[in-house]
């Protein structure tokens, strides 16, 4: 029986599942962004996201920790030396799934794997969210001086108002005097 025996085997047996994940880890590492299936994504979530969180701390018993699990020194000197400085404040979830469809051929869901800070759309996104935030409070401390232009703008309205009143006075004056050319030009039309 297989009670609590819950992690994806990925149809591998451990030594090939081992070096499968290995190798996925350091393309991550070096490339930043990886394409392959949801499961092996998932499976390699919880193999790499303990040894980005082994490199914050920058000692050599952790590199030899992670060079065990990497076997790769190119992979883990950028990996201590490159990502554990962006990542320093992160408290976890330094990697992204995005979902890209089905493969062709035997239609395994496939995805994206990428590292968080390492995606320049989704960081500009957080660094103009964090400037809306500082719109917003600006916007409170102009709604106190709001009332005042809103009351200068009510001192204009008259002002505003009395030119547009003269203007209409002179348009019915005209219609007047064009409605008398008409009556004029009419009688002289029937004598």
């Amino acid at each position: 029986m297989r009670h609590g025996k819950k992690f994806n085997h990925l149809g591998r047996t451990k030594p090939h599942r081992k070096a499968m994940l290995s190798n996925m880890a350091c393309s991550l590492i070096q490339h930043k962004r990886i394409n392959t299936t949801v499961a092996k994504a998932k499976a390699l979530r919880g193999f790499v996201e303990p040894l980005i969180t082994k490199s914050k701390d920058d000692s050599t018993h952790s590199r030899r920790v992670v060079f065990s699990y990497l076997n790769n020194k190119i992979a883990v000197s950028e990996l201590f030396r490159e990502v554990a400085p962006k990542i320093a404040d992160r408290p976890g979830g330094y990697t992204r799934i995005i979902k890209t469809g089905n493969r062709l051929g035997d239609n395994a869901e496939m995805c994206m794997m990428e590292l968080v800070d390492f995606n320049e759309i989704y960081t500009t996104d957080a660094k103009e969210s964090s400037k809306k935030k500082t719109r917003r409070r600006r916007s409170t401390s102009k709604s106190a001086a709001a009332p005042s232009a809103v009351e200068s703008s009510k001192e204009e309205a008259p002002v505003a108002e009395a030119p547009k009143e003269e203007k209409e006075e002179p348009k019915a004056e005209a219609n007047k005097a064009d409605e008398k050319a008409k009556d004029e030009s009419d009688s002289a039309d029937k004598k």
